[in-house]
């Protein structure tokens, strides 16, 4: 079931995750609609938060960017392959000179900056199945997780912007709280206007 993602300016992108146990209400069915919500929303991660939830959940599935041409085949390969659900994660060290990659994020619709941040990344997690794993990536599936463990953190992209791009797209994420964005996916926006 595809779920409406929460946009920019709910309260519930700014809260910490609360770490789960396995009896968790309904886990199962809500791993699943994640991953049906981030499919049909054409992202390669969804976090908790962007579903209303403050726990600490996310998954990533990496397939979209295996399209880059400019990528070998080993890397392709990895990326076609890396789909994943993260349970209570913590991030164990994050290493490397800081790149820069241009991010977007499915609760800011509209909005895409250059974000920098570490190439490599350990991290521990729970799978779905709540056995205990610790991962060590690079690359684009390291963006991809630290930009989900963010969301679980409360922490947005657009965080770590400069101030001056901050003011620059300013008036856009007042837009998007208020539901003054076309998006091609279901969205709950907290400053909308009732309809009647």
């Amino acid at each position: 079931m595809v779920l409406p993602i929460i946009a920019y300016g709910d309260p519930v992108l700014r809260k910490v995750g609360v770490e789960i146990t396995p009896d968790y209400p309904n886990l199962k069915a809500l791993i699943a609609n994640m991953y049906d919500t981030m499919e049909a929303s054409n992202g390669v991660g969804l976090a908790a938060p962007q579903v209303g939830l403050a726990i600490r959940l996310f998954v990533v599935d990496a397939a979209p960017f295996a399209d880059d041409e400019d990528l070998s085949k080993e890397e392709r390969d990895f990326l076609l392959g890396f789909k994943q659900t993260f349970i209570n994660a913590q991030m164990i060290e994050e290493v490397g000179e800081e790149w820069l990659f241009n991010e977007g994020c499915l609760s800011i619709p509209g909005v895409r900056e250059d974000v920098s941040r570490r190439p490599k990344i350990t991290i521990s997690y729970l799978d779905e199945n709540f056995h205990p794993q610790t991962l060590t990536v690079d690359g684009l599936v390291a963006r991809i997780i630290q930009h989900e463990y963010d969301h679980i953190q409360g922490v947005l992209f657009t965080d770590k912007l400069s101030s001056f791009k901050k003011q620059l797209i300013k008036n856009k994420l007042t837009n998007i709280s208020k539901g003054k964005v076309k998006v091609a996916y279901r969205m709950k926006f907290p400053d909308a206007p009732k309809r009647r």
